[in-house]
């Protein structure tokens, strides 16, 4: 072997035994992506959209996710431009027309309230299939970092209003698409996972 391949052999076990690698320059640096913080700025202050529609809310669901928890209002046909909502912390939940107290479990009480009824507005009957004071049915919270306690409150007036226990007030924020109201809640203020 010539001195040139010794040269080149001696600096390749050295760069081997270091541990240095090339990355393509376009990489991320692993430190970059073991700490993406997660999005926090929505804050814990109301949020409000005034809309209404007549087409009513069939479902509610729940969602588990890096950085948040998620509650999904399904109102199916109703476009985006036509959903309304007010989504407030509360001291406690009450239904709205009797006053009643609703008991939430957890730190703090999300109120939320989608302006479209839980019931057909030409009959009457109900097509979301909750009771008031009652948990909302199909939604288990177990597991959930943020989550505690869901209730629905009823339907008044052609507003749904709902029932969210969370951990402790956090910050949350309210996204629409057609048919759907969602409301995310971080897992923490600083936005670590």
């Amino acid at each position: 072997m010539g001195r040139k391949s010794r040269s080149w052999a001696a600096l390749l076990v050295a760069v081997t035994a270091l541990g240095v690698t090339t990355l393509p320059a376009d990489a991320a640096p692993v430190a970059a992506v073991q700490s993406t913080a997660c999005p926090t700025g929505w804050g814990s202050l109301a949020k409000t959209r005034t809309a209404g529609t007549t087409t009513p809310v069939t479902n509610v669901r729940t969602g588990r996710h890096a950085c948040y928890d998620r509650m999904v209002i399904d109102i199916p046909g109703a476009s985006r431009s036509h959903l309304g909502y007010s989504v407030r912390y509360v001291s406690h939940l009450y239904q709205d027309g009797s006053g009643r107290l609703i008991p939430v479990g957890g730190g703090a009480v999300l109120e939320v309230r989608v302006t479209a009824p839980s019931y057909d507005p030409d009959t009457g009957a109900p097509t979301y299939p909750a009771k008031p004071g009652r948990s909302l049915p199909g939604v288990d919270l177990t597991g959930y970092r943020t989550f505690r306690d869901t209730r629905f409150a009823g339907s008044f007036e052609g507003d749904t209003q709902l029932g969210l226990g969370v951990r402790a007030r956090l910050p949350f924020r309210v996204l629409l698409v057609d048919g759907h109201v969602i409301v995310d809640v971080a897992h923490n203020w600083t936005g670590a996972r």
